[in-house]
């Protein structure tokens, strides 16, 4: 099996990254943590007319795909660059409407294609009440068993790690539907979820990594910099191998998900651990390698850092994905 990009998929990447670099996503994630949702905003709408949002949306539904290798490809450089909002509770949304193929809520599916529409999906069954953004979002969707409701408010937001992931218990709504294909959507929607937060965290330790390998060509101890130590390159090499290890698992976990193959679910749950605990690991790196510096909020570093572990949990925590792993 091939687990390479193709031309096409790489000047993808590269375009994202050119455009998210020259947009200050940084100012975008601190004013969307106090709750200035509007430069978070501008910069969805950039990423949907970059095709982004279009690629888990089928193409009956005026989308791209879905395409799940291009997926992992556009979320690895969100979460390079930390963009803030609900990104992936969006195209999970996306594919849990899309296998619902109900007429009524169907209808989100051209609004999130074409960046109108920021939805949230909670899935108290993947471990957590609450919805990311559920304060902001245009549509939140919460899936209970066999039932799915549209929520009518949410709750105050909860503290979180990271500032930019606000959490809110969904409140009331409306049932949209109810039965065995809600469950049965829902599972495939947990699955696009983690192939996209595997994808986040990898481009999150990517930039980690970069930032931190730039950092002690500069900073000296003893008159040298400190990247001339051994035990810092060591620590270097070892994030730079674990984060290389995670990028075929994902990229195998897509192809097995774009296949519909019976071991996708396995696959993903494997490169949702790898790629949690190198970003993890990596942030922890960082961490001790700027030193007293790394625990500033001034320091944009801090924006990464606080992902890591948050990422690392959610849609799977690394002790659910081992054990599906392991029964698979």
């Amino acid at each position: 099996m091939r687990f390479l990009l193709d031309d096409e998929q790489r000047e993808f990447a590269r375009s994202l990254d050119g455009m998210l670099t020259a947009a200050d996503t940084p100012a975008a994630a601190r004013a969307w943590a106090d709750g200035n949702t509007g430069p978070g905003r501008a910069l969805w709408s950039r990423l949907a007319e970059a095709g982004v949002f279009a690629l888990a949306v089928p193409e009956r539904h005026d989308g791209l795909g879905p395409l799940p290798v291009e997926l992992a490809v556009a979320f690895t450089e969100l979460g390079r660059h930390a963009v803030p909002g609900p990104l992936v509770e969006t195209v999970a949304a996306a594919a849990f409407l899309d296998r619902l193929d109900d007429t009524a809520t169907a209808a989100l599916l051209p609004q999130i294609a074409s960046g109108k529409a920021l939805v949230s999906l909670c899935v108290p069954a993947a471990g957590s009440p609450y919805a990311l953004d559920a304060d902001t979002a245009d549509a939140v969707l919460v899936v209970e068993g066999d039932t799915v409701r549209r929520a009518e408010t949410a709750g105050p937001v909860q503290p979180s790690a990271d500032p930019a992931r606000r959490l809110a218990r969904p409140l009331g709504g409306t049932v949209l539907a109810q039965g065995p294909a809600v469950t049965a959507a829902a599972a495939h929607a947990r699955e696009v979820a983690a192939l996209a937060t595997a994808a986040q965290s990898l481009g999150l330790g990517l930039a980690l990594l970069d930032r931190t390998v730039e950092y002690v060509k500069q900073r000296t101890q003893f008159g040298v910099a400190i990247g001339s130590f051994q035990a810092v390159k060591h620590r270097l090499a070892d994030t730079l191998i674990a984060l290389e290890f995670a990028r075929p698992l994902l990229h195998s976990a897509a192809l097995a998900l774009a296949e519909g193959a019976d071991h996708a679910g396995a696959e993903v749950a494997a490169a949702k651990v790898t790629a949690g605990e190198a970003a993890y690991a990596a942030a922890r790196t960082a961490l001790q390698l700027h030193g007293a510096v790394g625990y500033t909020e001034e320091l944009d570093l801090a924006l990464w850092i606080r992902k890591a572990r948050p990422l690392r949990d959610a849609w799977g925590t690394p002790a659910a994905c081992r054990a599906r792993v392991l029964a698979s």
